[in-house]
């Protein structure tokens, strides 16, 4: 983290996947005077098609705090994954970021030997013609506290919840997005 501090073209980011629900009401804290408040248990109707969590790809900027969002159509994958990832890469590479260090933790889609290839080839490639590499670090096993995106994903899901009814996937995905101050972007497709 030091070596990323040191180097003005440099990132350091902190990448993680999440599940959003729709129906699922986050834990919420709130004071009252006389009772509690009540909320309510939400199931979809039966005419509703769309999925009932909707998987989202993030990357928290260390030097900005900006979060980089990719929303999933289907869960993550190591497919998926080097999709996102090279998406990063091209967006970082456009401002003349030289090396992205990202910390992740051990999830099978972060080791599998694709997304390892992926980097070992996108890296080989950067070397050749230019852009920005990618050093990808893994976090100790069950250790989420060491990854700073965790607790914006909670803030998350408590700003954009829904007490009195669900939210379409598309309505979820835009109003995250208002929340983390990213742009509002189309799904990866698997």
């Amino acid at each position: 983290m030091r070596l990323a501090h040191s180097h003005a073209d440099w990132v350091l980011g902190y990448q993680d996947e999440v599940w959003f629900s729709r129906v699922a009401q986050p834990h919420l804290h709130a004071w009252t005077c006389d009772k509690p408040l009540p909320l309510q248990l939400l199931s979809a109707p039966r005419h509703d098609c769309e999925a009932k969590a909707v998987a989202c790809y993030g990357l928290l900027r260390a030097d900005t705090g900006q979060m980089m969002l990719r929303f999933v159509s289907g869960r993550p994958r190591s497919g998926v994954t080097a999709q996102f990832l090279h998406w990063l890469m091209t967006v970082l590479a456009g401002p003349g970021t030289k090396v992205l260090l990202m910390l992740w933790d051990n999830a099978s889609w972060h080791v599998s030997r694709q997304v390892q290839e992926w980097i070992k080839a996108h890296n080989q490639k950067v070397k050749v013609e230019g852009g920005c590499r990618l050093l990808a670090c893994r976090l100790p096993v069950k250790s989420p506290w060491l990854n700073n995106i965790e607790p914006k994903w909670v803030h998350g899901k408590r700003h954009t919840v829904e007490p009195e009814r669900i939210l379409s996937a598309q309505e979820l995905q835009h109003r995250l997005c208002l929340y983390y101050g990213c742009d509002d972007l189309k799904s990866f497709e698997q």
